[in-house]
């Protein structure tokens, strides 16, 4: 007999989605997140396009609806060890790390001031610190803080310990592994932005003013390290000049060799960001291709329609700094033939999707191609869903959520 319940493997955008789906239809849902939040990639932006909404108008819905529904059981900061059987008995192991903060946490945030110890915030990808014990952002669900044990001596614990009314800090918690019977899985590990230190021609993320994309969108972010505002990293400066190099890693055959979909998309939309702050700044995009697809081509249309906006046909071959940090980008118009050096305040990389599993193994043997994507698995019960598949905007994240979570049905109902 078929065991009806279902995993899904990632807490984004469309993990989220397929979960509920299915829980909504009667199915008990499990979902498995590395992270200590839900929300994914979602969750650190500050707009998601076209209409511009910020994460928590979507996801905040969507937490709701978990919150409300009993059959959707979510376990973060845990990892899915191994995945043995078929399809409609499936037995997983699941490790879970400790949190060290229990489910008495308010999100007072009294063990965030009782902690000295400072590190560099993943959240953030390292443009700003956190404390030890912290949160992620003010809509992370579940709502409650996560301490960092390791960063802190014996006497910082006691003290981050002692700050809590509600004894919510649990010091002596532990790891556990658990096992999960079910009767499908849903693959929704999302995606990772392309590391930029194998980067070496563009700055290889050594210079100082020269940033990812998903860098500067923390950096615009109300809740981002800066509160909102795009200031150089070197010196908090605002800047005058600022250049986008698109494809940055990506159709390129030494480092991802596909078009990541949404970069150009997101370029734009960060030109937004900076029109809003410094209308006067002058801002160019360097582009091979500039992809707006289907019905996106209207948000290019309006964003470009600034005349301090200069989009220029051209390969960044390298990207140096002057003594003042400035950055130095070196390009050759593909139009005119003329290659110059360029000087701006700040630069901006559009680095690629990569799959969150690049360089492992989907458990089961659901099968993945050179890049990393989860291309198949479907009657082996692994279906791929969101980012973990091919790379997608939030729109079409979310219709592969709701297909995912209707193959996975079937895979449970049809056995």
């Amino acid at each position: 007999m078929s065991n009806n319940s279902i995993l899904v493997v990632g807490g984004g955008f469309a993990g989220i989605t397929a979960a509920l789906e299915a829980a909504e239809v009667g199915h008990e849902v499990y979902i498995v997140e590395t992270n200590p939040y839900l929300g994914g990639r979602v969750a650190q932006l500050k707009h998601y396009f076209p209409k511009m909404c910020p994460p928590s108008c979507g996801l905040e819905i969507q937490f709701q609806r978990i919150k409300k529904n009993p059959r959707v059981k979510v376990f973060t900061m845990a990892d899915v060890e191994s995945v043995s059987g078929g399809p409609g008995n499936f037995d997983v192991k699941i490790k879970q790390r400790p949190r060290y903060i229990n489910e008495k946490c308010t999100a007072c945030g009294d063990c965030a001031k009782a902690a000295n110890t400072t590190v560099s915030s993943e959240f953030d990808f390292g443009t700003g610190k956190r404390k030890a014990a912290y949160i992620t952002h003010p809509f992370a669900f579940p709502q409650r803080y996560v301490l960092d044990k390791d960063a802190c001596d014996a006497g910082e614990l006691e003290s981050i310990k002692s700050a809590c009314a509600y004894d919510a800090v649990a010091l002596d918690d532990k790891e556990k592994v658990f096992d999960l019977k079910v009767g499908s899985v849903v693959w929704a590990t999302g995606w990772k932005p392309y590391d930029m230190s194998k980067l070496d021609n563009l700055g290889g993320g050594e210079l100082a003013n020269v940033v990812s994309n998903m860098q500067f969108e923390r950096l615009a972010a109300p809740n981002g390290p800066t509160g909102g505002k795009v200031l150089r990293p070197s010196d908090k400066a605002e800047p005058k000049r600022i250049a986008f190099v698109q494809c940055a890693g990506s159709r390129d055959q030494n480092h991802l060799n596909y078009c990541s979909y949404i970069c150009c998309m997101a370029s734009l939309k960060h030109v937004r960001y900076l029109r809003e702050q410094y209308p006067d700044a002058a801002v160019t995009v360097y582009y091979i291709d500039l992809r707006t697809p289907g019905r996106y081509d209207k948000f290019k249309a309006m964003t470009e329609q600034n005349p301090k906006l200069s989009l220029v046909k051209g390969k960044v071959a390298a990207i140096a700094e002057d003594a003042a940090k400035n950055p130095i980008v070196t390009v050759e118009n593909a139009i005119t033939g003329i290659k110059s050096d360029e000087q701006f305040d700040m630069v901006v990389l559009a680095t690629g999707m990569q799959p969150s599993m690049a360089g492992a193994q989907v458990p089961a043997g659901a099968p993945m191609d050179e890049e990393g994507f989860v291309v198949g698995g479907d009657e082996q019960g692994i279906i791929a869903a969101g980012c973990a598949k091919q790379p997608l905007d939030v729109m079409k994240t979310a219709q592969s959520g709701t297909s995912a979570a209707m193959k996975a049905i079937q895979t449970v109902v049809g056995r």
